[in-house]
């Protein structure tokens, strides 16, 4: 929709893109058409920076959806902006997964034009920076 149609132009373009009012500043993911603040309808985006923490998450058995690697863990991921939003964990196996852990943002495309973000373990240089 009208609504989120940024954020997923800005993920086939390798960019993390949250939603800011540009009344009161305030971030807010799930995108939407007026501010939970202030009841703006003026906003704007900013390229978040891909880097978090994982908030909470849950391993996912069933459905087995192609083309995704099962079990497969789904991650709350608390963004540095401070939004968080749900995307999967790739890279980690679901036992290894845990509240806390950093995780940045990779890009991933699907059957040719599904593009999603995912995350993986922080690595070490990308925690220090």
């Amino acid at each position: 929709s009208d609504d989120n149609r940024f954020f997923w132009d800005g993920v086939r373009e390798g960019k993390l893109l949250i939603q800011r009012c540009k009344a009161c500043g305030s971030l807010r993911h799930p995108p939407g058409p007026v501010c939970p603040s202030c009841h703006s309808f003026e906003w704007d985006t900013l390229q978040a920076s891909g880097r978090g923490t994982v908030y909470s998450f849950v391993v996912m058995h069933y459905p087995e959806v192609p083309p995704f690697d099962h079990p497969n863990p789904i991650g709350l991921i608390e963004l540095e902006e401070g939004t968080r939003l749900v995307a999967q964990l790739v890279g980690v196996k679901p036992a290894e997964v845990q509240i806390g852990q950093a995780v940045e943002v990779v890009f991933n495309t699907f059957d040719g034009d599904l593009a999603l973000p995912q995350f993986r373990l922080a690595t070490a240089a990308a925690t220090v920076a």
